[in-house]
């Protein structure tokens, strides 16, 4: 057991590690976080049932997550080679188009629920 927690310590601090990095170096990152935290504050203000909270701070919550996977295709892409090539182009495509999908699934999420 003890072993189980010195691996559930060592993850945290990666993780943390990892969302302190993003936060320095990744612009996007940053504005994802600071939209996100006005739509937690909508979603905590506004009279929404549990469900439709708790769906509005999940995407959120999922937009930040595919960032974070789409800096990290960004990263390795960019550490295998700077030279330009249509299959890395088509990789850091694919994380944006990602964390786009994301993003309008969000944007949905709040059309439907203020909307109906």
């Amino acid at each position: 057991m003890t072993n189980f927690f010195v691996r559930l310590k060592h993850r945290c601090i990666w993780s943390w590690a990892g969302w302190l990095d993003s936060w320095r170096t990744e612009h996007s990152f940053r504005s994802w976080v600071w939209a996100n935290l006005a739509s937690a504050a909508m979603a905590l203000t506004l009279s929404l049932s549990p469900v439709e909270r708790a769906l509005i701070l999940a995407l959120g919550l999922l937009v930040l997550a595919m960032e974070l996977v789409n800096s990290a295709i960004e990263r390795v892409v960019d550490y295998i080679s700077t030279d330009h090539h249509e299959l890395a182009k088509q990789a850091k495509d694919a994380g944006s188009a990602a964390v786009a999908v994301a993003a309008i699934a969000t944007g949905v999420a709040w059309i439907v629920v203020l909307w109906g």
